[in-house]
């Protein structure tokens, strides 16, 4: 009885981790898209508007990486502490590019020169995307650990897989910004951001295609999870879910849809991140450390939903009710600093 309850309780906080995870890909993914298109942006009028359109949100939706990390490390402290020790040089680059963004957005809003913070905002921003993607990708390539400690050397992080799963990151999260600079934004910078969310979502249905077909091929649970006859229905009926929000996608722009777009895209990543959690269940280090192994007793796990399981629905209203009070086109004319 005391292992179905921990076992329940472990599969409870898999969930909400998982569900942290995704809410910060999305909402902090859109506002990392909107850094990574300021690398292509040369009019400062257009600049304004799209940093404008942040202003508001953008400290909040990093809120969610800061739960998530509290929630892994108390929920599951033995994947903690490997992914700090496996991922530490991407780990550490993320949280360098992610507190350089934010000093660049604060600067440049009262600086006579623009331009350094200009780059710096953008460079920080794709880094920081790039960082997150690679230690993604890692982490599910599988990393070298025998009896819950880590034997792999610094590097072991970076492999060709990782490096594309980095690229289809950011470019999702470019396709993101995009999308919500089309809600966002009217006239030229709109028109702009349709061309580039096209752009976008066809590049990053081609890294997705080669990412599953490198995953089936050489890695070898992975590949047995697909061969598996259920649990290759559910994958492949994700992947399906995921070729039709495409196909919507580039209908909505097609036709011009504001919310529809940006709809589309975050069922491109719902449909992907479900696939790759169903692909690697039930372990939280692919083939190493299955989420029973990895998680806290059971007191704790209870303990924690009292606390940060409670928070999680003041943080999803709050998130809602300011997205409601800040909504509405940013124009070029009311914002030009």
């Amino acid at each position: 009885m005391d292992n179905e309850i921990h076992s329940l309780l472990a599969n409870i906080w898999f969930l909400i981790i998982g569900l942290m995870l995704f809410l910060y890909v999305i909402l902090d993914g859109f506002d990392l898209g909107v850094g990574i298109l300021f690398l292509f942006t040369k009019d400062e009028k257009q600049r304004a508007i799209m940093m404008t359109s942040l202003e508001s949100i953008w400290d909040a939706n990093e809120t969610w990486l800061v739960l998530l990390g509290g929630s892994l490390f108390g929920a599951f402290p033995l994947v903690f502490a490997i992914m700090l020790q496996a991922l530490y040089i991407p780990v550490m680059v993320m949280l360098f590019a992610l507190i350089f963004r934010g000093v660049a957005f604060e600067f440049r809003h009262y600086a006579k020169n623009k331009a350094p913070w200009n780059l710096a905002f953008g460079c920080s921003s794709l880094l920081a995307s790039l960082a997150q993607g690679i230690a993604f990708g890692g982490l599910i390539s599988g990393l070298g650990i025998t009896e819950s400690n880590y034997q792999g050397n610094v590097w072991e992080w970076f492999t060709p897989f990782s490096a594309l799963v980095a690229l289809g990151v950011a470019t999702g999260y470019t396709l993101l910004g995009a999308a919500y600079l089309i809600i966002k934004t009217e006239g030229a910078i709109q028109r702009k951001s349709i061309v580039q969310a096209y752009i976008a979502a066809i590049l990053e249905i081609i890294f997705m295609i080669t990412i599953v077909i490198w995953a089936s091929r050489f890695n070898p649970y992975f590949a047995a999870r697909w061969a598996d006859k259920e649990t290759g229905n559910y994958l492949n009926l994700f992947l399906v879910l995921a070729f039709f929000a495409f196909i919507m996608l580039m209908w909505a722009l097609w036709r011009g849809f504001e919310l529809r777009t940006f709809f589309w895209s975050v069922i491109i990543f719902l449909a992907s991140f479900t696939a790759v959690t169903i692909g690697y269940y039930p372990y939280m280090v692919p083939a190493s450390i299955t989420l029973l192994h990895a998680a806290s007793s059971s007191k704790t796990l209870i303990f924690m939903l009292a606390g940060i399981g409670l928070l999680i629905p003041v943080m999803l209203v709050y998130s809602g009710y300011q997205y409601l009070v800040f909504r509405g086109k940013v124009h070029l004319d009311e914002h030009t600093n």
